[in-house]
């Protein structure tokens, strides 16, 4: 008997939310624990799922296909390849240190994590589904719960940013909409099933050319690419902790991930098209998101518009197409996953002590908070590339794979890394060195719970660093099959 093994994972959220719901008001420990477990469970499943992936079979693994909706030929339709399988265990790492951070929560302690898990659940569909149509409603229940989260439990112009996110991600979700009901009406095979459209290969070039752009700008919003970024770093700033964990940790890269399955992949002649466009608005937002990062006196500001030239990396490596960039490019949605979540989870454990996240207002940290400066360094050096940290063979294959399609765009996006380390390096020396400084002395050190989930996403970033090949041996089979 086949263990169901990505419907299992799928169901620990969904579970725990309809659980959730049946907790009486105020046993606040109860749902707590309650997401604590089932978080622990999808890990452990995640893991598994990881682990037993067949890197030499490659292709779509641990399929399930049931009937759904016969009359439009749509079907709940799972399965995972290489890509798949890397960013379900990123989320599954995202949504328990998100967990265990959000146990800090007090206010609608009950509403919040079921918003949290129902966010996480879509996300976890998304990843896993091979159905479009089934993937589009897994996408919006990933988007929406974030409306809530940010203008409830958010803080700087709360609903401000709630507003501006929604918008700007309902009207990318529009154009996928679009995409999707031209795609379906316009296959002679009449199916919303991903890979009965890719296989069926019946899409003319004329229309690639149009519904591809679709794609792309529809699920680059999510991805921040730029020029459609500006909701991204006003949702980091007013997102509680977690939820900007899993802003910058998952729901990017979901943007991103569409963009490669239900664009490149599904409209492979479009995205030869749009390549070239593709390949300056990216480099436009690895340039600008770095230059305006080094501007930044918020840190969560800094670190959004940060997070806005590594996602710019990410489509870079995706818009250049070539295989290595191609692996760079899911390299560093999962780097870049880990390493942003504890960024924001280290930056939200300040502010919980001194509501100031002003780079000119803390000095001398690494001496009084010893091991979260550790966490919050460690996240910095590797977004800034350092070798043994897992950014470096994600930007290092971005960049090598990229100068063979886009020398040019290459060469102008190769110093964002030198402006990155310039502002990172600036800040770590402004607020974890020299004498102690402004909120410092109110700052305490991490206890053993809370730094638990800031301890697991160091080691994740020091293991994926010194041992590549635990990814990439994933990832490669994947980009080799598409470029076939």
């Amino acid at each position: 008997m086949t263990i169901p093994i990505l419907s299992l994972i799928l169901l620990c959220p969904v579970v725990a939310v309809l659980l959730l719901f049946f907790v009486p008001d105020g046993r606040d420990k109860t749902v707590r624990w309650i997401s604590l477990s089932f978080s622990v469970v999808a890990m452990f499943l995640s893991t598994w799922m990881f682990i037993a992936y067949d890197r030499a079979a490659a292709g779509f693994q641990f399929a399930e296909q049931y009937a759904w909706l016969p009359g439009l030929n749509s079907t709940y339709h799972v399965g995972v390849d290489g890509v798949g399988a890397t960013l379900v265990l990123l989320n599954a790492i995202v949504m328990l240190t998100g967990v265990l951070t959000s146990f800090s929560i007090d206010f609608r302690v009950k509403e919040y994590f079921i918003l949290f898990l129902l966010l996480v659940s879509g996300v976890f569909g998304s990843f896993i589904c091979l159905d479009f149509l089934l993937f589009f409603i897994f996408f919006e229940v990933a988007v929406l719960p974030m409306y809530l989260l940010i203008g409830i439990w958010g803080s700087t112009n709360r609903e401000y940013a709630a507003l501006k996110l929604t918008l700007m991600l309902l009207a990318g979700s529009g154009l996928v909409f679009a995409g999707l009901i031209m795609t379906y009406y316009t296959s002679a095979v009449r199916s919303f099933d991903f890979l009965v459209l890719r296989d069926a290969g019946a899409f003319s070039s004329d229309f690639q050319y149009i519904v591809y752009p679709l794609m792309f700008l529809g699920f680059g919003t999510l991805a921040a690419v730029f020029p459609f970024h500006n909701w991204s770093p006003d949702g980091h700033v007013a997102a509680p902790t977690a939820v900007s964990m899993l802003h910058a940790g998952v729901l990017m890269k979901l943007g991103a991930y569409g963009v490669l399955r239900y664009g490149i992949e599904l409209f492979p002649s479009g995205a030869q098209d749009w390549a070239l466009v593709a390949g300056v608005m990216a480099a436009g937002g690895v340039v600008y998101g770095a230059l305006v990062a080094a501007q930044q006196t918020d840190l969560k500001y800094m670190i959004g518009y940060s997070s806005v030239s590594h996602m710019g990396l990410v489509m870079f490596g995706l818009a250049a197409g070539t295989q290595m960039a191609i692996n760079g490019a899911v390299y560093q949605m999962f780097s870049h996953g880990i390493m942003t979540a504890l960024f924001f989870s280290a930056v939200g454990f300040f502010y919980e002590q001194t509501h100031s996240r002003n780079i000119f207002e803390y000095g001398g940290l690494a001496r009084k908070a010893p091991w979260i400066a550790t966490c919050f360094i460690l996240a910095g050096l590797a977004g800034v590339g350092l070798p043994g940290l897992a950014g470096f063979p994600a930007e290092f294959m971005i960049f090598l794979g990229a100068y063979e399609r886009f020398p040019l765009l290459t060469l102008i996006a190769v110093p964002s890394l030198v402006f990155g380390a310039f502002y990172m390096l600036r800040v770590l020396q402004r607020v974890f060195f020299g004498p102690e400084a402004g909120y410092t002395p109110k700052v305490h050190d991490i206890g053993a719970f809370n730094g638990s989930p800031r301890v697991l996403l160091a080691a994740l970033i020091i293991l994926f660093g010194v041992a590549p090949r635990l990814l990439s041996d994933v990832i490669a089979p994947y980009a080799r099959e598409l470029l076939k």
